[in-house]
C-alpha cells in the first residue's frame, strides 16, 4: 500500500488548521500528522517528526513564513515547503521564490488546487498559484532590465551617478573626476537614457534603490 505524504501545517488559527486537515485528509493519500501555531514551533517539531511537506503561512508569530523558510533553506533539510498564505502581492511571492520556496498558494483557492500543488512539489516540481505566474513573469522580467540596464552603465557613468544622487551638480561633478563639464552633461544624458528617467531626482532615487549609494 502506497505510503499517504505526510504534512506539517504551521498556522497561527486553529480553526484554519482544522479546515485544512479535514479538506486533505478526505481521500486518504494524505495525513496531517503534525501543527504548529508558531514559526519557531515549527522549526523544533521539524526536528520531531517526519514531514514529507510544510504548509506554511507567513503571518505569524515567532518567526513569520519567510524567515521559516529562510531557516529550513539554511540549514539544507530535506523538507518540501509549500506556502499557504493571503497574500496575492507578486513581492512576497519573489521573496519566497528567491529563497527556494518550493510551491505557493493562496487561502482562497479550492482544496483541489491544495491538493494539485502537493502532489506536484512531491513529484520534484515547483507549484505557483496559477493566476499569479503572469505578474511573477512579469516581475522577473522587469528585474532582467533592470540588470541589463545596470549592465550597461560604463564605470565612469557609476560614478557620476553616484555623485548625482549625493546632491551635486555638474560643475561640482567636474571638479571631483577632473573632467570638463561638458563631459559631465554627456554622461548625465547617456545615464538619463540608460535608467529610462527624466531628471536628477529621479536619478538619485534610482541610484539609493538600486544600491549605488548608501542611505544613513
Amino acid at each position: 500500500m502506497k505510503t499517504p505524504i505526510s504534512i506539517m501545517i504551521a498556522d497561527d488559527h486553529s480553526m484554519v488548521r482544522e479546515g485544512i486537515k479535514q479538506l486533505l485528509e478526505l481521500d486518504g493519500d494524505i495525513v496531517v500528522t503534525t501543527e504548529a501555531s508558531n514559526g519557531k514551533q515549527c522549526i523544533e517539531l521539524l526536528d520531531e517528526t517526519r514531514t514529507d511537506v510544510l504548509l506554511l503561512d507567513i503571518n505569524m508569530p515567532n518567526m513569520n513564513g519567510l524567515q521559516v523558510l529562510q531557516y529550513i533553506r539554511e540549514s539544507k533539510r530535506k523538507v518540501k515547503v509549500l506556502i499557504l498564505t493571503i497574500h496575492n502581492e507578486v513581492e512576497y511571492l519573489m521573496k519566497a521564490v528567491d529563497i527556494g520556496v518550493d510551491g505557493y498558494v493562496l487561502k482562497d483557492s479550492d482544496s483541489s488546487v491544495l491538493k494539485k500543488a502537493i502532489y506536484a512539489i512531491c513529484r520534484g516540481e515547483t507549484f505557483i498559484q496559477p493566476e499569479l505566474t503572469p505578474h511573477m513573469k512579469e516581475k522577473m522580467q522587469e528585474k532582467v532590465n533592470q540588470a541589463s540596464e545596470e549592465d550597461s552603465l560604463t564605470k565612469r557613468e557609476i560614478e557620476v551617478l553616484k555623485l548625482i544622487a549625493e546632491g551635486l551638480f555638474n560643475k561640482e561633478i567636474a571638479y571631483m573626476l577632473a573632467i570638463s563639464e561638458k563631459t559631465v552633461k554627456n554622461h548625465v544624458s547617456n545615464i538619463f537614457k540608460k535608467i529610462n528617467v527624466s531628471d536628477r531626482t529621479q536619478a538619485a532615487v534610482y541610484a539609493i534603490r538600486n544600491n549605488f549609494v548608501d542611505i544613513f
